[in-house]
């Protein structure tokens, strides 16, 4: 199976499928962190090359409900619609099979609601990061039969942040923010490769 990664740097999910031997890539404005297949550019250019699945993570900065006390910002309604149009895009693509990853955002009210919402201690990392999936030509994911306990909520304790939750990421040594919170968990990328490698098998 050809598989399309859009919007990864990390390589995580391109990997879980390429050790199931599928011919995977993975496609982003920044290079890969792990060294595999992967194209640095504007995704939307190879749309149209012959892909049988197409899992996308388009950033979600302008679409999630994270920070709604922004969005009338100027400039923030215009980077909001290209935002959402490139979502869309992506969901579109003349692809059979398509999923599409954001948190709870926009496109849960002005395009649909989504197939599946997941935690990633559903399949195996013990944290809590509200996931929803948007499908096309394929069936939502499976939990594992044991979900792990994900740890509980701490706070900051001092500061301009007093009380704010802290993230999972928030703990990792050289934390980027964004950056490492965009990362698909392992579990989730397994997941992904043997269920809907499999299904295409069948």
């Amino acid at each position: 199976m050809r598989v399309l990664v859009a919007c990864e740097f990390s390589g995580v999910v391109r990997e879980a499928f390429r050790l199931r031997g599928h011919d995977a890539w993975s496609c982003d404005l920044l290079p890969t962190d792990i060294l595999g297949p992967h194209i640095q550019d504007d995704v939307r250019r190879y749309l149209r090359n012959d892909w049988d699945l197409l899992i996308a993570h388009p950033p979600c900065q302008y679409l999630s409900y994270a920070a709604t006390q922004y969005w009338d910002r100027p400039g923030r309604a215009a980077l909001r619609s290209d935002a959402m149009q490139f979502f869309l895009d992506l969901y579109n693509a003349p692809i059979p099979k398509i999923a599409v990853e954001n948190p709870v955002g926009l496109p849960n009210t002005v395009f649909r609601k989504p197939d599946q919402i997941f935690h990633p201690y559903h399949f195996g990392d013990p944290f809590k990061k509200r996931t929803c999936l948007w499908l096309r030509g394929l069936p939502t994911l499976r939990y594992i039969a044991n979900p792990v306990e994900p740890p509980p909520v701490a706070y900051y304790k001092t500061g301009k942040s007093k009380g704010k939750p802290i993230h999972w990421c928030e703990y990792l040594k050289g934390f980027k923010g964004g950056h490492d919170r965009s990362k698909t968990f392992p579990g989730v990328a397994t997941a992904m490769a043997q269920q809907w490698g499999e299904n295409d098998r069948s």
